[in-house]
């Protein structure tokens, strides 16, 4: 439009999302999908945002042996640089952070699905993904990602904007956002369970 043509759009409090998937992921799958299923067998779980499924007692994923100590270190990596990230995009420099993890594995099989929620009490959440439960033509049970201000979700072009991401899954892929982020995951409709480990990171001291 003439006479804006210098006009700059800045985007003013963004959510950060992140994915990657680890390149050591099938060796760790193979054992991480065993050992959890084993340990649903002989653990009845917590109800929390599942509506059928399995949620295991949160933990260090001590029931997963190597594989589940290699990934909890992958984790605290993934945590470390998401909050370079986010420093430099703000202009400040990285510096250590003191983190406390907490960490639990989800079974959900054909029906079952996750409530919208969030994870007071955290800075960053994440989830793992070891199985999508899928064929492997189809695509996998996704997470769906909720814009988390509300104020804006309804009044600001709500036809127009996205107020909502959906984010497929794939074996060995790690997803971290803000705990503050809304979050739900759709019935589950594949023909073997869909393993996922979720883990919260809280900054010390918090918040």
């Amino acid at each position: 439009m003439a006479g804006l043509e210098q006009i700059k759009l800045a985007n003013l409090f963004p959510t950060p999302f992140l994915a990657h998937t680890w390149p050591d992921a099938a060796p760790m799958n193979q054992e991480l999908g065993p050992a959890i299923l084993n340990y649903e067998r002989d653990n009845p779980g917590e109800r929390k945002s599942n509506v059928g499924g399995w949620h295991s007692s949160t933990g260090q994923l001590e029931f997963c042996g190597d594989a589940g100590r290699r990934l909890i270190r992958h984790m605290y990596e993934m945590t470390d640089e998401a909050t370079r990230l986010v420093l430099a995009e703000n202009g400040q420099p990285w510096r250590p952070i003191r983190w406390t993890l907490h960490a639990w594995a989800n079974v959900n099989r054909c029906g079952d699905f996750n409530r919208v929620h969030t994870h007071p009490g955290a800075t960053w959440s994440g989830t793992y993904y070891v199985d999508t439960g899928e064929p492997e033509s189809n695509e996998g049970t996704p997470i769906h990602l909720i814009d988390p201000c509300q104020g804006r979700a309804n009044t600001f072009l709500p036809q127009l904007v996205n107020t909502t991401v959906l984010q497929r899954p794939e074996p060995g892929m790690m997803v971290l956002f803000p705990s503050y982020l809304p979050h739900m995951v759709f019935s589950h409709r594949g023909d073997r369970p869909r393993i996922s480990i979720a883990f919260n990171m809280r900054k010390e001291p918090f918040p």
